[in-house]
């Protein structure tokens, strides 16, 4: 996928993804229209209930649905999901959000590589985190795993040749044109620039056990280790709804 901001439109594509499941492209770029687009396409066939579909996962450009092949054919399914797909731009936004993040040190253990790399100081490579505007564009991979553009181009750094076994859950992470945030921890390729105290996953929670969905806006701010220390232990909402 291309980066952002090259919107298209096209015409919605649907395509088979085994023999119970089915995907509808709606674009082909790292892109809010076409996200947005998606996530109300998600929205509107949520609320028709249409029979035989269990499932739905919106993704950066497309819409994932699982669907009984015993209640519903291809065909079928596929002609109705046409009729719900957003004509164009839905300007509609989810919750925005305010994260505190540590950088560098042990809790963003590539901050100085980054930097070397695109012959920045490691305090540059911060400022400009700290200064962008986050969308959440999907969740996957691992439960509550946050996918975000919105990263500046200056720190556009391809992945880790070699991926790391496991980092830590709640990573602030960079990889190519996206930003993330890890939920547990996990095999990964993208580079550590910091650690929010903020749990990303969290099944006390609920219905609400991802802290992030797709729709959402997301800035950081800077604490030191002491503070985060202090908030990792913390039971209460550490990021703050801004909405």
């Amino acid at each position: 996928m291309t980066a952002e901001p090259e919107t298209g439109l096209g015409a919605p594509r649907v395509l088979p993804a085994g023999d119970a499941a089915l995907t509808v492209e709606l674009g082909d770029t790292v892109d809010p229209v076409v996200n947005r687009r998606v996530l109300e396409f998600d929205r509107r066939l949520r609320a028709a209930a249409l029979p035989g579909v269990r499932e739905s996962v919106p993704t950066y450009r497309s819409l994932f649905v699982q669907y009984d092949p015993g209640a519903v054919d291809f065909a079928g399914l596929a002609a109705a999901l046409l009729r719900l797909v957003p004509p164009g731009d839905v300007p509609v936004e989810g919750r925005r959000w305010i994260f505190p993040v540590c950088y560098g040190g042990e809790h963003g253990i590539d901050l100085e590589h980054v930097a070397e790399r695109h012959g920045l100081t490691p305090e540059r490579v911060v400022e400009l985190h700290l200064a962008a505007e986050y969308r959440v564009y999907m969740i996957g991979f691992a439960p509550g795993f946050a996918y975000m553009g919105g990263l500046p181009e200056a720190l556009h750094t391809p992945r880790r040749p070699s991926p790391r076994l496991r980092i830590p859950a709640n990573s602030v992470a960079i990889g190519g044109v996206q930003a993330g945030i890890t939920s547990i921890p996990i095999p990964s390729g993208w580079h550590l620039l910091g650690r929010t105290p903020a749990r990303m996953f969290d099944l006390a929670r609920g219905d609400d056990a991802f802290l992030l969905a797709a729709g959402d806006i997301v800035r950081f701010e800077r604490i030191d280790a002491a503070t985060f220390a202090a908030l990792e232990t913390d039971p209460g909402p550490v990021a703050r709804r801004i909405d």
